[in-house]
This record gives structure tokens, sequence and C-alpha cells, in this order.
């Protein structure tokens, strides 16, 4: 097992760095039972009046006539059962902002938005005018709702639509149960202070309970069982779990909600060779990441030493992520690990993935079952575990021309592939292509016939993984449509 090395402190002595200048002053400000003005009837005040009441607010709107999202609005009522709107059939007054929390507006010029902005400013309450950033004391930002966790994204007016774009990414990281876990943690706050002492048990405790709030909804027992944790003998603890997490092709854009949600939550992340810088980067900042990978015809890390390391990390109670490129369950020894893990009484999860096949179709625009060419698609592996072609392969089965044949870790067999392809009977006219490293930066592609699948193998070379597919769905790959040559070059 790899000894894992700290680097010596050399922060000890650095000054805390200074505080970046901010645009504004993010504050999350308490409104329940509080009195605010909404001044207009407009789909833009129904849109804040709502925000408002969601946060218990009384909100008071002002306007002679409403707009239909006002109305559905006013008819509905609140989702906050301290909130509540009251409409008001006439224009806003002066006298009405006394006493006021916030007041809102929507105004139609810029004279009619400076008399109200200098109205609330003599009555002392702060002031939004909508979509007049000039008379806005405050603004809304784009927000995610996990209540009692909030998120809110400002870009201090400059472009709402990339403050909309940043909340649906952070939207995808943030799973529907974490407000149930807040919520949780809001009720365990007291009793934790009194059986805990602050420091490092107390500490412990919140980070075994923010591991679990990535996960499934809280129970009922969920709190007790975190207690009952902490308070038994380091020894005796539960141990951890392990995670098979597909990383997809390459690029971190293939990976899924959970498998993103599985690094954010791994205390080790054991990773393949394939998996990309891009990928790890989503995966909490302390994790130790170790490096286990498998390539045919290097030195790699024995299957062996890799399960004794996750059953190690388990034990210690930690959360293993085994990540694994494309998806763990082809072509992934996925079956030996699970089957190691079960065997040592071990948690063990799988979050699919992407698999190369997947994303090396979608990138050459070709359905693999398209119903004119093909009722069924095969993924092969292109060598055993002693790095020639598998002598349990069927390849009159395999040589059939109504299926799609998709060659997986087949650089190094090409040849092979080729011959014994031809032998069963497949013609040699075949389509075929090549694509090398899929959906990475330095991706390479082939089409061709099946004849001159050895001689492309080795213009596309054997220092990255390929895919090698053969079938008639690929015939519309031969060509480019620039030269009508051949494609080999850099994607």
């Amino acid at each position: 097992m790899p000894v894992l090395q700290t680097l010596p402190n050399d922060v000890a002595d650095r000054a805390p760095a200074r505080m970046a200048p901010l645009a504004k002053l993010p504050v999350f400000w308490s409104l329940a039972g509080q009195r605010v003005i909404v001044a207009g009837g407009s789909d833009a005040c129904a849109w804040k009046a709502e925000l408002l009441a969601a946060c218990g607010a009384k909100v008071e709107i002002h306007a002679e006539h409403l707009g239909e999202a006002c109305v559905t609005l006013i008819e509905r009522g609140s989702s906050h059962p301290d909130g509540a709107f009251i409409y008001h059939p006439t224009t806003w007054r002066e006298d009405i902002l006394a006493g006021a929390a916030l007041a809102v507006a929507d105004c139609e010029d810029e004279a009619e938005a400076r008399t109200f902005f200098e109205a609330a400013q003599r009555a002392g309450v702060p002031v939004n005018i909508i979509d007049k950033p000039a008379f806005c004391q405050f603004q809304f930002g784009s927000i995610v709702n996990r209540s009692p966790v909030v998120v809110s994204i400002s870009t201090d007016g400059a472009s709402p639509i990339l403050a909309q774009a940043i909340r649906r990414r952070i939207e995808t990281l943030l799973p529907a149960s974490l407000k149930s876990w807040a919520a949780l943690a809001q009720s365990l706050r007291e009793e934790i202070a009194l059986r805990l002492k602050p420091g490092q048990a107390r500490r412990a405790f919140w980070e075994r309970f923010v591991d679990r709030a990535f996960g499934a909804e809280p129970t009922e027992a969920s709190g007790r069982d975190l207690l009952a944790d902490m308070e038994r003998p380091a020894q005796a603890r539960p141990v951890g779990r392990v995670t098979l997490v597909g990383a997809g092709p390459g690029d971190a854009e293939y990976l899924t909600l959970k498998a993103v949600r599985a690094l954010q939550a791994a205390d080790v992340i054991l990773f393949d060779d394939l998996v990309s810088d891009e990928v790890l980067e989503l995966a909490r900042r302390e994790a130790k990441r170790l490096l286990v990978g498998k390539r045919g015809g290097r030195t790699s890390c024995r299957q062996e030493d890799i399960n004794e390391m996750m059953l190690t990390f388990a034990k210690a109670g930690k959360n293993v992520a085994r990540l694994k490129s494309g998806d763990p369950m082809i072509f992934g020894r996925a079956g030996e690990e699970i089957a190691y893990l079960k065997q040592h009484n071990i948690p063990t999860e799988v979050i699919p993935g992407i698999t190369a096949a997947s994303a090396m179709a979608s990138r050459l625009g070709v359905s693999l079952t398209h119903r004119d060419h093909a009722q069924s698609v095969q993924f092969v592996t292109g060598h055993s575990r002693h790095g020639i072609l598998p002598d349990t392969i069927d390849w009159q089965a395999i040589a059939d021309p109504r299926k799609t044949t998709i060659f997986y870790m087949g650089g190094r067999t090409a040849g092979a592939i080729q011959s014994r392809l031809i032998e069963a009977g497949l013609d040699a006219k075949t389509p075929v292509v090549i694509v090398s490293s899929v959906a990475n930066a330095d991706e390479r592609r082939w089409a061709g016939s099946l004849n001159d699948l050895s001689s492309a193998m080795a213009e596309i070379g054997l220092d990255r993984p390929v895919l090698i597919g053969v079938g008639e769905v690929f015939a519309a790959c031969g060509l480019t449509a620039e030269t009508g040559l051949p494609v080999a070059a850099r994607a």
C-alpha cells in the first residue's frame, strides 16, 4: 500500500490573505413577520412579491391594476406559513413606507423611479426599483433554494443571464435531499452542543454528517444513528463504503450528476490512468487522490493491490470513490472488485458512466442501431488478460453484417481482428472506424474498410486507447466532404 506523505507546513508565518474587493455585500436578511411594500402590479412585481412572501414577509401590493401573474399569486397565497399578500387597489403614497422593512417598485420612467427612491430614502427604507440599477440600494440574486440552505448569485447587474447559468450549474451539484439534511442539522445543534465538546469531537460529528448529506434522504433515525456512532469507541464504529464511479470517456461534461456528487463526498479517490484532470478537478479538495491505473504495455498497479487499498480505506471508515473511465460495468473489472468487497462486507454502490462506444457514436453522429443497417450492437474486448484476442470469441456471430460491433482495447490486436473477421465471412469492404482518445483533446479518427484496418492502426498509433467500430452504420463516416480522403486527423 502506498505511503502518503505530508508536506512541511510552510504557511505558518504568512499573513492572512486580504479580502478581495466586493461589488456588493451578500447579506441574508430575515423578513419573517415584516411589512414589505411592492408598488406595481406587473409580472416582475409578482415574482418579487412571491420571493418576499416566501421569506415570511407581509407583502402589501399597491397598484390600480394587477397583471395576470399578480392575480394568480394573490389567489394562491404564500408558500410560507407566515407570508401573506395584501392587495391595495390604489397607487402608492409616501406615508405607506413608514415602518416597512423593504420597498420594491416597478416604475415606467426615470422620473417616477426617482420619486419612489427618494421617498423610500426619507422613510429610511431600503429600496429596489426593478430594472433600474441606479435606484437600487439592494439587488435580488439568482437563487438556488434548498432552504434552510440558500445560495444566491449576483453579477452586480452585469449579466443576469450569466447568473442564471451559474445557478443551473449549482442546482446540478446540490441534491434535493440537502433541504432535509439541513433541517435535521438545525434540530440537532443544541443537542450536539451539550453532548460533544468544542474541538475535534464536535467537528468529527459534523464531518460525518456532511458525508451523508450528499446521499439519500435522511430518515427519522439518521440523527440518532450519527450520535450513537460518535459515542462508540473508534474501533467499533461502522466501516466506510466504496462507490464505483463511471467517469465517462474523458470530457468532464459527460459526467452524470450523481457521479459529481459522489466525488464531492469522497474521502479517498482511487482513479484510473485514463481519468482526465478535468474530472478530478470536480472532486472534493481535501480528498486523497491515488493513481491506480492499468494500461496495456505499461507498468500497472495490480488488481490485488487495488482491492486491498479499497478494503483498507473502507475499514478505516473512509468514503472511497473508485473512479473508472467510461462505465464501470463495461470492461472495467467492476465484477471482481464488487465480489471482493462483498466478501469483506463492505457496502458498495455503482454509479454508471457514459461508455466510450456511446461517446464515439455521438461524436461521429452515428446511430449504432440504425434500423436500415443493424438490428443489434455488440461490445467485444480486444484482448484477454494475456494481451491477445480471447480464444472464446464466437467469430461467426461477431461477423454478422446485420450487427454493429465495437472492439474495446483492440489497438494491438487490430491485425488479428481484421483476419478473424474476414476468415469468418465478413466482407473485406465492410465500413470500419477507429477513434483514439475519444472525447479528449487529442482525439484522432480514421474511417475506411475492414481490409485496411491493420495498416490504419499503424497510422493512428498505439500510445492512446482506441475503439474500433465495424458495421454498415459507419458507411457515412468514410469520406470527408472537403477532400474525399479517409479521416485521420485531430477531431
